[in-house]
């Protein structure tokens, strides 16, 4: 029994032994292990210092370098009144925020390297500084309050509406998959109502209601054009989805959301021509504006605003873009001059007109201006007489009898008549082929007296009246519109 336990005993202590053999290996193990994991801790510390400087390098390197592609900074400053104060604004924000960027990088870095696990190296716990936590709440907030109530201020005075007695263009933008409608007033103006449910993709694109006189001059450009120093309200719609009305030049920058129509009143400063001078000097703007073309115009000289849709609006997004062009008042009031009113272009008598039949005021000041610019360049011309046909002179069917939309016209001619000297004024009369030729010639000549009755009435005098019938026509008698052609009465001015 004693040797069995003996037996034991010896048993015992080759475990023990093998197994501190084992312990002294694993120990040794563990103190390599923790020995390449301080390797690695110092190498990933210095690592990160390093990342830390290649990283700010790379922010503030690239930013110089781009600078003059970028809104706000080189020759791409604000192109409208308001946009300096909001470049300002944003260069106020970055100055602290950058400061921020700049020393929480810093210190999280630093803090990494300078606190990377040691050896004999204990971590404190701290786990409360009434004294710092003050420090990080006040600091923030007095910076936080001053940009706050500077981008109110800014905020409220780029956001106004316009008083009614300001001096304005209001023009309108409405967004649709995926272009822009663009209305601007006539000579009124002023904007007519719509309604949605008059849209006509085919007639009436935007709604309009033709019964409201307001929209009788209103047309749709393609582009925008608008003139330098006058301050603009944008009208801003949607027909489908949400689009925004951006000019980044402008910092000009609204929603257009459907059924809630928005607005955005802003002055340009630069016309497109100036904002392209401005560039010229920058090597960025110099370079080709086709690479593949050798004679292309330089990049400044091809440079043009734009209005942008900023909403992902659908797979056509892209397709938005609009041309937009700052021009000099007198420019401006040209292009004015030049553009034609939807309604006369595409409604004007046709089923679709509530007017149809009758004479418009627009028709009338329009019909002035060309028997007045008529009549003077008769009037100046070398020729000893000229001939001006009276366009807005109706008469009722086979009658001599004056409508009364001929009154407008009339009047205007008695004006001119009566301003001018040595002079004489001959009224003739014209049909068509139709019916009997001497009863042509009868009518033409009772049409010229009703006229020269009329002229005499408002004070013209040394008339003189002539009928000829069907015998000088000016279009063909073979359809309606050359007959209605040669019906008319016509004056001839003999100096």
């Amino acid at each position: 029994m004693t040797g069995l336990v003996a037996i034991l005993i010896i048993v015992l202590i080759a475990v023990i032994v093998v197994q501190i053999g084992r312990l002294s290996e694993i120990a040794a193990k563990i103190r390599g292990e923790e020995e390449v994991e301080e390797r690695s801790n110092n190498k990933t510390a210095v690592y990160l210092l390093l990342f830390l400087v290649a990283f700010l390098a790379f922010c503030f390197i690239s930013g110089w370098m781009y600078k003059d592609r970028m809104l706000g900074y080189g020759p791409h400053s604000a192109a409208s009144e308001h946009g300096s104060d909001l470049d300002g604004l944003f260069n106020i924000t970055l100055f602290w925020t950058g400061i921020v960027f700049v020393i929480t990088h810093i210190a999280l870095f630093w803090f990494s390297y300078k606190y990377r696990a040691q050896k004999n190296r204990k971590a404190y716990f701290f786990p409360h500084s009434t004294r710092l936590e003050i420090i990080w709440t006040v600091v923030p907030t007095f910076v936080l309050v001053y940009l706050v109530v500077s981008g109110l201020r800014i905020w409220n005075d780029v956001m106004f509406d316009v008083d009614p007695e300001d001096d304005y263009i209001e023009i309108e933008a409405t967004g649709y998959q995926f272009a822009w409608d663009l209305r601007y007033p006539g000579p009124d103006g002023k904007l007519g109502t719509k309604d949605f449910r008059k849209i006509d993709l085919a007639t009436n694109p935007l709604g309009q209601d033709w019964t409201d006189p307001k929209n009788i001059d209103d047309f749709q450009p393609t582009e925008i054009v608008l003139p330098k120093g006058k301050k603009v309200r944008v009208r801003i719609n949607s027909k489908d989805v949400l689009h925004n009305f951006y000019l980044p030049h402008f910092r000009v920058k609204m929603d257009a959301v459907p059924g809630l129509p928005t607005y955005f009143v802003f002055t340009p400063s630069k016309t497109t021509e100036e904002y392209g001078q401005q560039l010229r000097d920058y090597p960025e703007y110099q370079e080709l504006a086709d690479p593949t073309d050798p004679e292309s115009a330089q990049r400044w000289e091809e440079f043009e605003f734009e209005l942008a849709c900023a909403e992902l609006c659908g797979k056509g997004h892209y397709s938005m873009r609009r041309l937009v062009k700052i021009v000099e008042p007198a420019e401006y009031e040209q292009w004015l001059a030049e553009q034609s009113s939807y309604y006369m272009s595409n409604i004007r008598n046709t089923e679709n007109d509530p007017f149809k039949g009758q004479l418009l005021d627009i028709e009338i000041l329009e019909r002035d201006r060309e028997l007045t610019s008529e009549f003077k360049t008769a009037i100046d011309a070398e020729e000893s007489s000229a001939v001006i046909r009276l366009k807005n002179v109706f008469f009722e069917t086979g009658s001599a009898e004056l409508k009364d939309d001929s009154k407008y016209e009339l009047n205007k001619l008695a004006s001119l008549i009566n301003e001018s000297e040595g002079i004489s004024v001959k009224i003739t009369g014209h049909t068509d082929n139709t019916g009997d030729n001497d009863a042509n010639i009868v009518l033409s000549k009772d049409r010229a007296n009703a006229v020269v009755n009329y002229l005499s009435d408002k004070g013209v005098s040394g008339l003189t009246a002539q009928g000829y019938g069907s015998s000088q026509p000016v279009d063909s008698n073979d359809t309606e519109e050359g007959r209605k052609n040669n019906r008319r009465t016509e004056i001839i001015i003999t100096k």
